[in-house]
């Protein structure tokens, strides 16, 4: 769970922040996650890390979008982190030392919920960068991914475990619905042009 601290302009090319009820919000997202994408190498071998637990209706967003990801069982991203196999604070260590050992040179994408101000709540961001999982909680984790996602799902900065605990879980259904449907796709695009542009004329 990652403190949402920031605010982005729509001048800022590596951020996005917009609510999950615009009606652009799908193709914002992945326009902003095909930019991301277009920095990594070729055909990079890319790793989702879904961060996150079923025991709590706000940090439920990361194994809900991961659940939703494993459905389409596609070969083109390795995934980590579901309602059935969640990642979180006492695994994630041993999860990104499994990552970069079974993976050459991954591109790494985190996924995570995150508290905010409560004009933010309902709001998705794409950052460039890691995420800082447990910041918000004061669990002092690892750093997650090249880029990241996150959903701010309810209002922080007071009593954080007891408003993770009582936060509505069909906000948190439709934000990962959106997100892991948006990632799909930027995935998919971006591995279909690429894929274009490697085949010699």
């Amino acid at each position: 769970m990652n403190p949402a601290s920031r605010s982005f302009s729509s001048q800022d090319m590596t951020s996005l922040k917009i609510p999950h009820t615009d009606p652009g919000v799908h193709s914002a997202i992945v326009h902003r996650l095909m930019f991301h994408l277009y920095k990594a190498h070729s055909l990079q071998n890319v790793v989702i890390v879904c961060i996150g637990t079923d025991r709590s209706t706000g940090d439920c967003l990361g194994p809900l979008v991961g659940t939703s990801l494993a459905k389409w069982d596609s070969p083109l991203f390795h995934l980590y982190g579901t309602l059935d196999e969640p990642v979180h604070a006492v695994n994630l260590q041993d999860t990104l030392h499994k990552i970069y050992q079974t993976h050459h040179n991954p591109y790494v994408i985190g996924i995570d919920a995150c508290l905010g101000q409560s004009s933010s709540v309902g709001c998705i961001q794409v950052v460039d960068g890691p995420l800082k999982p447990g910041a918000g909680v004061n669990k002092e984790l690892p750093p997650v991914g090249d880029i990241h996602l996150t959903g701010i799902v309810n209002v922080g900065g007071f009593m954080e475990y007891f408003v993770l605990q009582n936060t509505r879980l069909s906000l948190v259904m439709r934000m990962s619905e959106i997100i892991s449907s948006s990632l799909y796709s930027a995935i998919r695009e971006w591995h279909t042009r690429s894929t274009l542009l490697a085949v010699p004329e």
